[in-house]
């Protein structure tokens, strides 16, 4: 074989490519057996009949298709995309995604402009139609029951920095009012040194009562999980906890405590369930059981969901001996729902709380890449949203049929096969002829090959 060199293969592109030239590939397996069960449930005449109030009826420039845009949105899930500047980035270099998204290798990939100005276009209305037809294809599948109905929220760090607020009276930056209060003070010309040690004594100097953002009003002061102090948002979930599904997703401001938004998310949940119900003969049941943290935990929160004929089981706070004398309407619910949650259902509920919870938080902002946002307001923010959750349903169904639930959940399973073949077929090789060592003997860890030296792998033969 001789010796290839970079400018000997240097050449003026041809004028004209056949077809037939042209470099092909086999997809991704991930994505074309998502592909089939879109196409076999009728995807895209769905949301193109849903979308054709937003398009010209009979002229116009050439558009993103609905069809190809929402699925855009589900590879930011898939691929833990949070922009959609890489959305468009990562459609571009990949055949397969080109593939997924309907593209030939003649067709440009929408810019993240045309994405942008896409979701603008949309309501949030289409965005949850999408949602729910996913809840309907899930429900085909026996995967939505809805008797026992899970409630979490996080916060989604906003795209807004907290230097650029303002005052809400004056409109005043951060800045400015610092320097005014300086020179009430007696400080004429005040350095930067003078207003932090002006700013350390203050009280209460983060109100959202008092500042706000001026491009991102929606956001708000809030203390991050990682403990940082941000403007964000709060998204908060109803899961159902038979099956893992995700049945409904609000977008609240972040300084809203739990207890004050539980009632708008179970109530999303139930309108949900309700359009399921619709496709399924009825065979999705009504909410039955809440289940939920501490933060969640309140007087009129256990009132109110009795009233509704939902049974809690929340998580009590220790808050010592109660007075009850002129509440004695919340010191039955609280009895109640403590009651509940000794049992032993209750206790089952609490660790299927801890595992069907976390989880979809766990996928959703930290592998699928949206603890960042880059739009602002709470529509824009809930569109996101509502097609992202929707990627880790289709994941959930996907898992279901096929045992795999993310495209990178293939790679995962043939390394593992890989280093299985390899260990086993070491260890035989150690082993042979040795047939006390084969029957069965303590477990070795070892690293069965160089290459495979970050795997480290543990078998024993006599499991085997």
């Amino acid at each position: 074989m001789a010796l290839g060199r970079r400018k000997n293969r240097a050449r003026t592109p041809d004028l004209w490519i056949a077809t037939n030239d042209l470099p092909r590939t086999g997809g991704h397996p991930f994505y074309q057996r998502l592909n089939e069960i879109l196409d076999t449930h009728g995807f895209d005449e769905f949301v193109e009949a849903y979308c054709a109030p937003f398009y010209a009826a009979t002229i116009g420039r050439p558009s993103l298709t609905p069809g190809t845009y929402f699925r855009l949105l589900l590879v930011g899930y898939f691929e833990g995309i949070d922009s959609e500047r890489g959305i468009a980035w990562r459609s571009a270099d990949s055949l397969a995604l080109r593939g997924f998204l309907g593209l030939g290798l003649d067709e440009a990939v929408p810019e993240h402009s045309t994405i942008s100005r896409t979701r603008r276009l949309i309501d949030v209305e289409t965005h949850r139609a999408v949602f729910t037809w996913i809840l309907q294809v899930l429900a085909t599948a026996d995967l939505i029951k809805g008797t026992t109905i899970g409630i979490d929220a996080t916060t989604l760090e906003a795209n807004a920095a907290l230097r650029s607020i303002v005052r809400r009276d004056s409109g005043e930056t951060y800045q400015e009012f610092l320097t005014r209060l300086a020179q009430a003070s007696g400080i004429e010309t005040p350095t930067r040194a003078d207003l932090a040690r002006l700013d350390r004594t203050r009280p209460k100097k983060g109100r959202n009562a008092e500042w706000r953002h001026p491009h991102d009003p929606d956001a708000r002061i809030t203390k991050m999980k990682d403990g940082r102090t941000h403007l964000a948002h709060k998204a908060e979930h109803a899961v159902d906890l038979e099956t893992g599904a995700v049945v409904a997703v609000t977008v609240q401001g972040a300084d809203q405590g739990d207890t004050s938004t539980i009632t708008e998310t179970l109530t999303t949940a139930a309108e949900e369930l309700e359009a399921v119900a619709a496709v399924t003969d009825g065979h999705t049941a009504v909410i039955e059981e809440a289940v939920a943290d501490k933060g969640y935990h309140s007087n009129r929160t256990l009132m109110d969901l009795a009233a509704l004929d939902v049974r809690t089981y929340i998580a009590e706070p220790d808050r010592g001996r109660r007075n009850w004398t002129k509440t004695p309407a919340a010191r039955e619910a609280v009895y109640a729902n403590r009651r509940r949650i000794r049992g032993r259902r209750g206790r089952a509920l609490q660790r299927r709380r801890s595992e069907f919870l976390e989880r979809p938080n766990a996928h959703l902002y930290e592998t699928g890449g949206l603890r960042r946002l880059h739009v602002r307001g709470h529509a824009n923010v809930l569109k996101r949203l509502l097609v992202h959750v929707g990627g880790f349903n289709l994941g959930l169904l996907m898992r279901t049929l096929f045992g795999v639930g993310t495209p990178r959940g293939l790679q995962g399973r043939l390394a593992a096969l890989v280093t299985l073949i390899v260990a086993l077929w070491t260890r035989a090789g150690s082993h042979r002829g040795n047939p006390r060592t084969l029957a069965g003997g303590p477990a070795r860890a070892f690293t069965p090959h160089r290459r495979l030296g970050r795997l480290h792998v543990t078998v024993s033969m006599g499991a085997l």
